[in-house]
């Protein structure tokens, strides 16, 4: 896990789950100090329960968040981003690395709100972040340097993978790992239904089948096996598994898990166009 070189503070504009995922890992990882991060709500009772549970800094006021600075993250829906990048925009110092996690605003629109050149980092993080599972993909601004890039890393590094990609791909990273969760717990509720099916308890099966999911993915990452080939190992000439599989390529499983990721995709190439 990257190390945050940082020695000034992060301040999150905007307190959702996604802002909360992220200030969980960086102190749960220690490389960072309560007092150094920052967050802007709108409602008190939020921002008194951050305050508690974290022990960070938190304001109602988005300009004097933006002031004290020095990685900002904007953290706020894609529907107001525009008004509230149009009331801090001219808060934010020249100096400070801008990284973005709204859904489908391009690194273009939030330099224009902003002093140019800004140093910009957009990331596409997903749900899974929340419990440090997640996956991230970032994609550089033009004046963004390597050690801003390292700092973002290290920042998403704090909840799960995060790798590096031209901003022309989040769409389909969005399709992907954004929407990839929902498709997941698909299976998992689906592989659930078929142990009931057969005869198990509804707890004992979800909670099978979840497990059955999380070792599978795991043995993916740590071993650095093709997908295919740790698929072909448990498949046994004549076997339960190999029947299995049959039945799923009889369904069209896989072409519409492909079908779901291209569709989610070209949804998300609409969205970032309105």
């Amino acid at each position: 896990m990257s190390k945050i070189q940082l020695s000034g503070n992060i301040g999150f504009l905007g307190a959702g789950n996604m802002a909360e995922a992220i200030i969980r890992g960086l102190l749960r990882g220690g490389d960072l100090e309560a007092q150094r991060i920052g967050a802007s709500a709108p409602r008190e009772e939020r921002r008194e329960e951050l305050k508690s549970k974290y022990g960070l800094w938190t304001s109602a006021d988005n300009l004097a968040l933006c002031e004290r600075s020095d990685v900002l993250v904007l953290s706020i829906k894609p529907q107001i981003f525009r008004k509230v990048l149009d009331q801090v925009g001219g808060k934010v110092k020249k100096e400070t690395l801008v990284i973005s996690v709204a859904a489908g605003v391009p690194i273009a629109a939030i330099e224009r709100r902003l002093h140019p050149p800004m140093r910009v980092v957009r990331a596409m993080p997903n749900t899974p972040a929340t419990v440090g599972a997640g996956a991230t993909a970032l994609a550089l601004g033009e004046h963004a340097t390597d050690a801003d890039y390292a700092v973002a890393k290290a920042i998403f590094d704090s909840v799960g993978l995060t790798v590096l990609l031209e901003e022309t791909q989040l769409d389909a990273v969005t399709g992907l790992s954004g929407s990839g969760p929902a498709f997941v717990y698909l299976v998992i509720e689906a592989l659930s239904d078929g142990g009931v099916r057969v005869g198990l308890p509804r707890d004992v099966a979800t909670a099978l089948a979840a497990q059955t999911v999380l070792g599978a993915a795991r043995m993916v990452l740590e071993t650095g096996e093709h997908p295919g080939a740790l698929k072909d190992a448990v498949a046994s000439p004549g076997g339960t598994t190999i029947a299995g599989l049959h039945e799923l390529e009889r369904a069209g499983a896989r072409g519409a898990f492909m079908n779901a990721v291209e569709a989610a995709t070209r949804r998300a190439a609409e969205l970032g166009k309105r």
